[in-house]
């Protein structure tokens, strides 16, 4: 993005309460992918929006349904999906659980739209369609390196600059950050039922105790710390 809009960006955000929320008629959840965390959050939310406020999602792994149970209205939980990485990647699934209403599905859909990303529908699954289908992509480039088929830096080399990928899965992952790509790798493996293409890697839990989770430690793959 220009300079400009890097400086500028960041000066129209602010930290809020909860409380402050009130208001809002669209809350976009976005924390650690924990079903009990999402689920206590969504609790604490219901009782403060307003009824017709909608309640969304940016799990890539856990289910919508599940998400929404329990609560008083749970037809206002939906997805919403954001590719990552989201500057990047356009593309956002409105994903449904089996009570989300239509209409909070499509009123989703258009405003994705409107922000300018292409929008999808999709159904509330053990991964969504991006999870499942990057699952292997990042599950492959793991076995290779673990394998001393290549190292980090020529497997992203190729699908980057190859496979014309925006980014190679080692350098994505260390934007994700590996304690979130991890749990979630594990979150699909254990709804697939032990699926073996979800399979989590080994390596890459070492890097999640080690403490080295990615560009926000200094560490992952890759060393960060001479950029800060």
């Amino acid at each position: 993005m220009p300079a400009e809009h890097a400086t500028t960006i960041p000066a129209r955000m602010r930290a809020a309460t909860l409380p402050e929320l009130a208001e809002c008629g669209l809350v976009i959840e976005a924390i650690v992918e924990d079903m009990e965390v999402k689920r206590g959050l969504f609790r604490d939310l219901e009782a403060i929006v307003g009824p017709r406020c909608i309640l969304a999602t940016n799990t890539s792994s856990l289910s919508v349904t599940a998400m929404a149970a329990g609560l008083k209205q749970p037809e206002r939980v939906v997805g919403m999906h954001f590719f990552n990485p989201p500057t990047r990647m356009r593309l956002v699934e409105v994903i449904s659980g089996l009570e989300t209403a239509p209409d909070v599905a499509r009123l989703v859909f258009r405003t994705s739209e409107a922000w300018g990303k292409h929008a999808a529908y999709a159904k509330s699954t053990p991964a969504s369609s991006s999870t499942a289908s990057r699952g292997p992509f990042y599950g492959e480039a793991w076995r290779a390196y673990t394998e001393g088929a290549a190292d980090p830096a020529t497997i992203d080399a190729i699908v980057r600059d190859c496979g014309g990928f925006p980014m190679g899965p080692f350098e994505l992952m260390d934007l994700i950050g590996h304690d979130v790509n991890f749990a979630v790798t594990k979150s699909v493996f254990d709804a697939t039922f032990g699926e073996r293409r979800y399979a989590p890697s080994l390596a890459q839990q070492e890097l999640v105790r080690a403490g080295r989770l990615g560009r926000k430690t200094g560490r992952g793959i890759y060393d960060y710390r001479a950029a800060r």
